[in-house]
């Protein structure tokens, strides 16, 4: 990096991402509780994950031309506030309505952050230094699931509700942080786009950009049906209670803390971007698929604990791989990469959840056969010629 401003940017900006994924991850093991004192369905839920998907579809295009237009630093913070808000409708939330409002700012704000926090870190690192730190991206987000749900299920004790009420009182923090020690970066110079090639949207359609969109939702249209609903599956198929959840999603994100810094770096300068998650991909189908029969309480966290692993290790290499290929267009690559990210957050929850309510193991036996389809696909990705760029 440049500077140690710069470096100071970076430690703030996984600071900040840190804290959000704590606040996120509190209410994971009440999610079920909440789920049955409303007597809400697996169908419900599932379109319940979808809206803030769909939410989040609709904004991504238009926040990720206003990161590149206004700026990084003002998109965090107003992704922030509107996320601390979201937090604080479910919290109170009484009828259904008011929870899928929620969920609709819930989805609106991270159209927000995660362009403007993706294409921060672009402008703030090299090319050889970008894989490290969207690497510690990712790890700050394991490492806030890690934490956030050991504290969700100790205040749980004083409420279900109360888990929400603190995910918004972090979010409002973290905000009003950025506010005073977040600096817009310096936009790092990019070759000017040749001649006739595509600019804007059109762009998404070029080979560089379409397998990997396609992959982005193709592989979150399959995860998502299997993550909306791994807390009610183990809920409902073993009785786990929200301390027995919280220990399972403890101990997967430790282990996917630990693969983000030891490996990814690592694997990306070895094998590249496209290989890393050409095997992911692989690994994640296998261990998806054994969830199903599977039936121990230790041989279920082991599988948890290692499956997440695939699945931490897919989404940083393609973000990796489109942000060293944008250019100058590091705030739209990233919308594209979040709209395509939510199509997939929309469809996997709806058709998890009603597959859910006819057989609890029927949303893995999905997501199985749709990654193998993903793997297939990824065969044919390559790298962009150069000339092309």
């Amino acid at each position: 990096m440049k500077s140690k401003s710069q470096k100071l940017s970076l430690a703030l900006l996984l600071s900040n991402i840190f804290i959000i994924f704590v606040g996120i991850s509190l209410v994971i093991p009440v999610l079920p509780s909440l789920m049955n004192e409303l007597s809400i369905s697996g169908t419900i839920a599932g379109n319940m994950v979808a809206t803030f998907a769909l939410a989040q579809l609709i904004a991504s295009p238009f926040t990720g031309k206003w990161t590149d237009k206004y700026g990084r630093k003002i998109m965090i913070i107003i992704g922030l506030f509107l996320y601390s808000f979201s937090e604080l409708l479910f919290g109170i939330g009484k009828s259904l309505e008011m929870l899928f409002l929620s969920r609709i700012l819930g989805g609106v704000s991270g159209a927000c952050i995660m362009p403007a926090i993706t294409a921060f870190i672009a402008d703030i690192t090299s090319e050889n230094e970008r894989p490290k730190a969207l690497g510690y991206m990712s790890a700050a987000i394991n490492t806030g699931f890690i934490v956030g749900p050991g504290i969700g299920g100790f205040l749980a004790e004083f409420g279900i509700r109360v888990p929400f009420f603190a995910a918004s009182i972090l979010g409002a923090i973290v905000a009003i942080a950025s506010i005073f020690l977040l600096k817009e970066p310096e936009r790092m110079e990019q070759p000017d786009s040749k001649k006739g090639q595509k600019i804007g949207w059109k762009r998404i359609f070029m080979p560089m950009y379409f397998i990997s969109f396609v992959i982005i939702f193709l592989s979150t249209f399959s995860l998502t049906s299997f993550e909306s609903l791994f807390s009610l599956f183990i809920d409902h198929k073993f009785g786990f209670t929200p301390r027995d959840i919280a220990i399972i999603i403890t101990g997967s994100g430790t282990v996917g803390a630990i693969a983000q810094i030891l490996l990814f770096d690592r694997l990306t300068k070895r094998l590249g971007e496209i290989m890393v998650v050409r095997l992911s991909l692989i690994f994640s189908a296998l261990l998806v698929f054994v969830m199903t029969i599977v039936s121990s309480y230790w041989s279920i966290l082991l599988i948890c604990c290692i499956v997440f692993i695939g699945f931490d290790l897919v989404r940083p290499g393609i973000t990796s791989y489109l942000s060293k290929i944008a250019g100058n267009e590091q705030g739209f690559v990233g919308g594209m990469n979040s709209m395509f990210t939510s199509i997939g957050n929309i469809f996997g929850p709806i058709i998890g959840g009603i597959l859910f309510d006819i057989n609890l193991n029927f949303p893995f036996y999905f997501a199985t056969i749709m990654l193998i389809f993903c793997i297939a696909i990824a065969m044919f990705w390559k790298e962009p010629n150069p000339s092309t760029l």
